[in-house]
C-alpha cells in the first residue's frame, strides 16, 4: 500500500458558507507538498478534513490508501498532526511530555523513554529535558510539539503553520526537520503563508485561495507559468538608463521596463536566456554605457502568488487565479 495522499473534490461547508470548494491534489510517496495561500484561505480546513479532525461534506481523501471517511482509526494510526499552537502539558518536562505521548501512543514505558531520549537529542533540546515546558521559550515549545507528532514513527506528517511565530534560528531548525523526514521517505504536508519556505522546501506547492485550487506545480513551473524569465541590467549612472532602455527596445525588438522610478535598473524579456543577456552587454558596450551587473532572472514566489490571488485574503473571489503579469514590471 502506498504512502501517498490522494485527495478528488473535497468540500466542506459552515454555516452556510464554502469554506473549501472541489480541492483535488495528490501528494507522491516521500515527497514535500506546501499548501500556500493567504489568511482564511481554506488551508488549515484542508489538513483538519485529511487529518479526520473533520468530517469531508463532499468529495473524498485517501491517507495511504485508507479512506479518512471509512478508515478514520486507520489514518490516525499513521499520521502526525502538529497545529499552529502546542498542545503540551506546562507542568511537566520536555522528556516527561514526550514519554507521556508515547506510552499514550502504546509504546511501553521503557521504550518511551528510549524515544524521548531520541527525540530530545535530534531536536537539541537534551539540554532542556529537564526543564518543565512551561518555561520554554517559542521555538523550543513548538519543536517538542513537533516531537511529540513523531513519538511514533508516521508515514504521513501534517505541519500546519509550523514555523508562525518563531524566531529565524528556530525556523532553521523546522526546515532542517523537513528536508530530513524527506530523507527518511515520510509524506510531509506543509502549510504556510511563508512563500520562501514553500520555495526552499517544497516538492510541490498548491496554492489555495478562497477554499479553491487556483495553482498547482514546482515553485519553478509556478513562476513561468505567470512570467518569463527576464534580464535585470544595472547602469553605473543613472543618466544612462534612459538611453540603455531606449536603445535595447529598437535594437533587440523587446520590451524594456524601467524597475524602479528613479532607480538605476532596467529589465527586458529574454525567452532566449543567454543570448538575449549576451546581445543586450554587446549592444551596452557599443553604445559605451557602463554596467555593474547584467543578470538573467525568474519571478519570485512572492510574485507568483500576488499574480495568482491578489495578494488578499479578502480580496475579489473574480480575482482568483488571474495571471496578472509578474516578470519585468515588477522585477526588484
Amino acid at each position: 500500500m502506498g504512502s501517498g495522499i490522494e485527495v478528488e473534490h473535497l468540500g466542506k461547508d459552515f454555516g452556510g458558507q464554502t469554506a473549501v470548494d472541489d480541492v483535488s491534489f495528490t501528494v507522491a510517496p516521500g515527497t514535500v507538498l506546501a499548501l500556500l495561500g493567504p489568511n482564511g484561505a481554506g488551508k488549515t480546513t484542508t489538513v483538519s478534513m485529511l487529518s479526520t479532525l473533520l468530517q469531508p461534506d463532499r468529495g473524498t481523501a485517501r491517507i495511504c490508501g485508507f479512506d479518512v471517511r471509512d478508515r478514520s482509526h486507520d489514518v490516525r494510526r499513521i499520521i502526525s498532526l502538529t497545529g499552529q499552537f502546542a498542545a503540551l502539558d506546562e507542568a511537566l518536562t520536555g522528556r516527561e511530555n514526550l514519554t507521556l505521548f508515547g506510552e499514550l501512543n502504546g509504546l511501553s514505558r521503557s521504550a518511551a523513554r528510549t524515544r524521548a531520549d531520541e527525540l530530545l537529542g535530534y531536536f537539541d533540546l537534551t539540554d532542556a529535558a529537564r526543564k518543565r515546558v512551561g518555561k520554554y521559550s517559542g521555538g523550543m515549545r513548538r519543536r517538542i510539539d513537533i516531537a511529540c507528532g513523531l513519538i511514533v514513527r508516521p508515514q504521513v506528517v501534517f505541519l500546519d503553520e509550523p514555523t508562525t511565530g518563531l524566531d529565524p534560528r528556530s525556523r532553521m531548525g523546522v526546515w532542517n526537520l523537513v528536508r530530513a523526514l524527506r530523507s527518511e521517505g515520510v509524506t510531509t504536508v506543509l502549510t504556510t503563508q511563508y512563500l520562501e519556505e514553500a520555495d526552499e522546501l517544497s516538492d510541490r506547492i498548491v496554492v489555495i485561495d478562497h477554499g479553491t485550487v487556483v495553482a498547482e506545480g514546482t515553485a519553478d513551473e509556478l513562476k513561468t507559468q505567470v512570467a518569463d524569465t527576464y534580464c535585470e541590467i544595472q547602469c553605473a549612472r543613472v543618466a544612462d538608463v534612459s538611453r540603455a532602455a531606449t536603445g535595447l527596445a529598437f535594437t533587440l525588438g523587446l520590451s524594456v521596463t524601467r524597475v524602479g522610478d528613479t532607480d538605476d535598473r532596467i529589465a527586458l524579456a529574454a525567452r532566449d536566456g543567454a543570448a538575449t543577456v549576451a546581445a543586450a552587454a554587446g549592444f551596452l558596450a557599443d553604445a559605451g554605457i557602463e554596467v555593474t551587473d547584467i543578470r538573467l532572472a525568474r519571478p519570485s514566489l512572492d510574485q507568483v502568488f500576488v499574480a495568482l490571488t491578489g495578494g488578499d485574503a479578502h480580496a475579489d473571489p473574480q480575482r482568483r487565479g488571474r495571471h496578472a503579469a509578474a516578470g519585468p514590471a515588477a522585477a526588484s
